[in-house]
């Protein structure tokens, strides 16, 4: 049998909150009217095993138009309930509609949006849900939802930057690796019949060549399984939380592109913190949700700490100074907000200023690389087809004396 919360006033105005374990939630809310109760919100209590996930299909843009066309529905005067109705009538996503569907159903049956929202852990975040029962309890959930709207445009934006800066590089360097594989595997081994044809000694790049070549020839299905092995091993590794934190160590410290990740980084954190303060979400809960929405292990842990130091007494600038991990302006920019009582604004400021670093590094790296690409492949496809060509240029030197 399902446990349900509930929140209620009685006749005297006086708050009421409870636990029940009754067969469905409208048992619930006709038992409590009975009492004459004033209901406020009903949740089920979270069950695990019977939490709706949501697997794929459901895109970053399909929640923000929601949130954008809700925001505007509940500023308008239209019942939640109604809007729910409307919205679910509007949505194409097959997966997404039947979400905001059963969002609706449970709203219905007296649940608060942030209740019913939470059951779908997979398409709406911690940060999402925490920020719509934040707007909840002080009647702005109409403004809560443009600012979440407009933070995961943002961030969005900022994601696609910085996947812009590594998918050159990597599609080029793909291809440079497979062509030269192709070359070694297949070309390489039918020069070296001719040359075998022709006698003679060959010069010392060709024969290497010839060598590297013989070696992948013989044992490239042997590398390919020992690669996939070490690929699997490293992925598995990272699921762990020492590999998660030492693959984020490495990422920020990386020689080109680790400045990169650490400004998107700081942009990311300082965003999500300004967007959670600023809807009135409490700042050790705003901790938390940033750690938790990071996807960085290093930064997780540096605000695990700073929440710990902040339950003593603290505040936030001086335990985010001890691990190192944000530069010194942010530090001393949040401390001027936590004296100014600005602290929102601050972060808005450092996120603007870290999203605009982003852009210029990914503008900055695109510059760098594509001559450093065109200089690898120069090297290494021009060093092949030299070697091949020197035995061919040295055999017509011969003929022509």
């Amino acid at each position: 049998m399902p446990t349900y919360r509930y929140t209620a006033k009685d006749q005297e105005g006086r708050s009421i909150t409870g636990v029940s374990k009754v067969g469905s939630q409208t048992l619930l809310i006709d038992a409590l009217r009975k009492k004459d109760l004033v209901i406020i919100s009903v949740t089920q209590e979270k069950d695990k095993k019977k939490q709706i996930v949501i697997r794929g299909g459901i895109r970053l843009d399909d929640i923000v138009l929601f949130s954008r066309q809700l925001a505007t529905m509940v500023d308008s005067g239209i019942p939640l309930l109604q809007s729910l109705d409307i919205l679910t009538e509007q949505i194409e996503n097959p997966s997404f509609r039947r979400i905001i569907m059963k969002t609706r159903n449970d709203v219905e049956t007296g649940s608060s949006l942030s209740g019913a929202l939470s059951k779908h852990v997979r398409v709406f975040s911690p940060l999402y849900i925490n920020m719509v029962k934040a707007g909840e309890s002080s009647g702005m959930l109409d403004d809560i939802l443009d600012r979440l709207a407009t933070y995961l445009e943002k961030m969005n934006a900022l994601r696609r930057k910085v996947k812009s800066a590594l998918i050159y590089p990597a599609v080029v360097v793909t291809m440079a690796i497979l062509i030269t594989t192709f070359l070694m595997l297949k070309v390489i081994p039918t020069f070296k019949g001719i040359f075998e044809t022709l006698g003679g000694t060959l010069p010392l790049p060709t024969r290497t060549l010839i060598a590297v070549s013989d070696f992948l020839n013989r044992y490239f299905l042997y590398g390919v399984g020992v690669l996939i092995l070490l690929v699997v091993a490293l992925v598995l590794y990272t699921r762990t939380e020492k590999g998660r934190l030492n693959r984020d160590r490495v990422l920020m410290h990386l020689p080109i592109f680790g400045k990169l990740f650490q400004k998107a980084t700081v942009a990311r954190f300082s965003r999500t913190l300004s967007t959670l303060v600023k809807s009135g979400v409490p700042i050790l809960s705003s901790l938390e949700i940033v750690g938790k929405s990071a996807g960085n292990k290093v930064i997780e842990m540096a605000l695990e700490e700073a929440r710990a130091s902040i339950r003593e007494g603290e505040n936030i600038a001086g335990p985010l100074s001890k691990r190192g991990v944000f530069p010194p302006m942010v530090i001393r920019m949040i401390a001027v907000g936590e004296e100014t009582g600005e602290l929102e604004k601050m972060l808005s400021k450092i996120s603007d200023f870290y999203e605009e670093q982003v852009e210029a590094a990914v503008a900055g790296l695109t510059s760098i690389i594509e001559p450093l690409i065109i200089g690898f492949l120069g090297v290494v496809v021009g060093g092949i087809v030299v070697s091949m060509f020197l035995p061919i240029f040295k055999l017509t030197e011969l003929i022509s004396k």
